[in-house]
């Protein structure tokens, strides 16, 4: 049997377990097998980020730039966008598949003594996403890394992922969002979210809502732990436009950084950066080093963030992001304006139906002139008509399509008949992971043939 079919194996048997919509507030029961595995987690640094978006994009820079400090580095985040693997980065790269099931090996012998347990108390099987956070923290340890960069999954407190103690504790901007599971209010959210703070840790905050903003300092007083924010102790201090991303300078907790290269799109990608700069140097040197200039450039012009304004095809151009609620629709909304120089855009839309749809749509819609309406290729996905019939209530229209395939076939025909148009997929993180396969299978970088 091949690694890839082993690897495989073990991602089917994650499958089995309740999915990653299925969230219980507990924690102890990932705490239980991890002890029986010796606590893994516990061998390693840990830096653990929460937040409502820009978690992802900011984990991959401090994965990038603590590897350009020559440490060996672990990268967990969620979801995938084309396969398990990628959830779990060794040194830059999706873990291999022999490290996959060879922590499963390690793992699996434990799965059935704890699900016993829960069993005998009532309680509901260890979930797809509680085991899929144990394998990581396994394989990091088997690696071994020198830091695992550590991305929640939902919320924070009693996330499975906080079983691992951050010595540095990331939060990218908090909104509304998950509010049946993390409380309807932004304050209920920022408590729940304030839970990864660790005694002693280091807090490194995006500049965030006067309410949040005194919780999270509460929670840091409470722990004893150190806190910076965006907009006070750090921040971006110039950005503009460049080839391929964009110039910034920051203002770090420990120095001053001018006109750094990002390979990447959109104001707030520059954000992100400062974010990820403030907590590299929490990391490292307590925040009072500043980061070696070829360091710095290194990490930062070897950031990727897949599904992320991503570019992926050309004449027209073609652009993918995940944007799938309504914050990231609007910063979104905002690039489309700042980053790029187009008179008319058409959006490929497809959405979950447990997403605020509406408010994705309002937050796109201004910047759009045509809507390809179609549906993510999953159970959860929102029926396109749903979604047309949200863009025509604003007096738009909307065209509907059964697959990404035809929407994109649609977009792209309708932006190369006039100069100056573009596409933008967005809405959903798996609709993003359908078109970044989509557009190497149909090599969109090729240009448009009728």
């Amino acid at each position: 049997m091949s690694d890839a079919q082993r690897a495989d194996i073990v991602y089917e048997k994650l499958l089995e377990r309740a999915g990653e919509r299925w969230v219980q507030p507990r924690k102890e029961r990932v705490a239980r097998i991890l002890t029986l595995l010796d606590d893994p987690q516990r061998t390693y640094r840990v830096v653990h980020i929460t937040g409502t978006n820009g978690k992802t994009s900011t984990a991959r820079m401090i994965e990038s730039l603590l590897r350009s400090h020559g440490l060996r580095t672990g990268l967990f985040t969620s979801p995938h966008l084309k396969r398990f693997t990628e959830r779990i980065m060794i040194d830059g790269e999706p873990i291999a598949d022999a490290a996959v099931a060879d922590a499963w090996d390690e793992i699996e012998p434990f799965v059935g003594i704890v699900d016993a347990e829960l069993e005998a108390a009532g309680d509901a099987p260890l979930t797809f996403f509680e085991l899929l956070t144990v394998l990581a923290f396994v394989a990091a340890s088997d690696a071994p890394v020198d830091v695992l960069v550590l991305e929640v999954g939902m919320g924070g407190s009693w996330d499975s992922t906080n079983t691992a103690d951050g010595d540095v504790a990331v939060f990218a901007p908090i909104d509304m969002d998950h509010a049946d599971r993390l409380g309807d209010t932004i304050e209920a959210i920022a408590e729940v979210k304030a839970g990864i703070i660790k005694d002693g840790a280091a807090v490194v905050s995006a500049e965030q809502k006067p309410e949040v903003a005194a919780v999270l300092r509460r929670v840091a007083a409470e722990k004893d732990a150190t806190v910076a924010f965006e907009g006070e102790e750090f921040g971006l201090s110039a950005q503009k436009l460049a080839v391929g991303g964009q110039l910034i300078s920051i203002r770090g907790l420990a120095g001053e950084y001018a006109d750094e290269y990002l390979p990447l799109y959109g104001a707030h990608q520059g954000h992100n950066a400062a974010l990820a700069v403030a907590a590299v140097e929490s990391l490292i040197g307590g925040a009072s080093q500043r980061i070696v200039g070829d360091i710095l450039a290194d990490g930062l012009q070897n950031t990727t963030s897949p599904g992320r304004l991503q570019l992926v095809g050309i004449a027209p151009t073609v652009v993918v992001d995940a944007a799938h609620n309504p914050h990231g629709a609007a910063a979104l909304a905002r690039s489309l304006d700042d980053s790029f120089d187009f008179d008319e855009w058409g959006l490929v839309l497809g959405v979950f139906a447990d997403k605020d749809a509406a408010g994705i749509v309002d937050e796109l819609l201004p910047q759009v002139a045509e809507v390809f309406a179609t549906a993510p290729d999953s159970d959860r996905a929102a029926d396109a008509d749903a979604i047309a019939d949200l863009v025509e209530e604003r007096g738009r229209r909307a065209s509907v399509h059964p697959t990404l395939a035809d929407a994109v076939d649609a977009a792209r025909e309708w932006a190369a008949s006039a100069d100056r148009r573009a596409v933008v997929i967005a809405g959903s993180i798996v609709l993003a992971g359908e078109a970044l396969l989509l557009s190497e299978e149909e090599d969109w970088k090729s240009g448009w043939r009728a």
